[in-house]
């Protein structure tokens, strides 16, 4: 009996593999939401801007600050995605904040599982406009805005058009549009005419995985396969996408002084192969109030690759805007 029982458990589990690997999408729901909860994160919709808006939305309202703090966790944390990136790549990152702030992370329209139209425009001028409607359409009238590459652009040059509606800035990796004095890898390939992060196969999927990562995160078989065959299918689009957004390729450059009246945290990954490391020198000359911090062994998804360390950097941020940081927080992001 004991041998049967065995046999049938080790069949169960050969069947459970060959399905995980053979029909990975009938798992990519069920993990997701499964990572979601441990957040206490939950997907919700909008209609706003022309565009049907997916969006993880904590939903809780937090206590009063802990003693100490000088900011106030009422006000909600709307965290930005990079190009061609998604709300799920905040997940991790938002674990340790969820318990004293709402925590919102959309798919900005044009990515994700919201709306991308073949009509409209997806630069840094329409998604700032989209932002203000999402917010709108969500009830903040004020929120800390955190972005990475792409969203902290467009986090600096809302609060730059809006900053009643910004109680901080914060850029979780390097954002995009600075012009840095020692250029990057990825410079090196759009000067050669190519589009680094629009995979059309395989190979040109696994060299963006490794121009954007220093470490790579653990993701799992049907989460990868997802993200890759997604990668694929939307090429020819994303190529659209990513020509508007190199039209305005040193665009915050141009904008970051208008930051100097909120508090603004930079966490830069040391080995950010996307936007060299010296991109935080300009950076610092035209915002000295800034608080900026390198990540050592950390790439361009510091929210991925560092969820945990990242994230307790922008709570210590959160707690105390414009502040230095504390003694107490770590030197070295792992």
């Amino acid at each position: 009996m004991k041998r049967i029982v065995l046999a049938a458990v080790a069949a169960f589990a050969l069947a459970a593999t060959a399905l995980y690997h053979g029909a990975p999408s009938l798992f990519t729901e069920p993990l997701l939401a499964l990572n979601r909860s441990l957040s206490g994160l939950e997907e919700k919709t909008v209609a706003a801007a022309m565009h049907q808006i997916h969006y993880l939305d904590s939903g809780a309202t937090p206590g009063p600050p802990a003693q100490g703090a000088t900011s106030s966790p009422r006000v909600p944390v709307v965290l930005l995605h990079g190009i061609f990136a998604e709300k799920d790549h905040w997940v991790e990152f938002a674990r340790p904040l969820t318990a004293t702030h709402r925590v919102i992370a959309p798919d900005l329209p044009g990515f994700g599982e919201s709306t991308r139209r073949e009509d409209q425009a997806y630069d840094y001028a329409a998604h700032t406009e989209r932002l203000r409607s999402l917010l709108d359409a969500l009830g903040i009238e004020k929120a800390h805005l955190a972005g990475n590459s792409m969203g902290g652009t467009i986090a600096a040059l809302f609060a730059a058009a809006h900053p009643e509606r910004v109680a901080s800035v914060a850029f979780i990796g390097a954002p995009h549009g600075i012009r840095s004095p020692q250029p990057s890898a990825m410079d090196h390939l759009i000067d050669s005419g190519q589009r680094p992060l629009v995979a059309h196969d395989p190979a040109a999927f696994d060299a963006m995985m490794a121009l954007v990562f220093e470490k790579r995160p653990f993701l799992p078989y049907p989460i990868l396969h997802a993200t890759q065959q997604d990668a694929l299918r939307n090429a020819a689009s994303n190529a659209r996408l990513w020509d508007a957004q190199l039209k305005d390729r040193y665009l915050l450059q141009e904008k970051l002084a208008a930051l100097e009246q909120h508090p603004t945290l930079v966490l830069w990954g040391e080995s950010d192969r996307v936007f060299h490391p010296s991109g935080m020198r300009p950076l610092k000359a035209a915002l000295p109030g800034a608080q900026v911090e390198a990540l050592r062994g950390v790439g361009h998804l510091p929210m991925m690759e560092a969820p945990r360390d990242t994230a307790l950097r922008y709570a210590e941020f959160l707690r105390h805007p414009g502040a230095r940081p504390s003694r107490s927080m770590p030197e070295k992001s792992h």
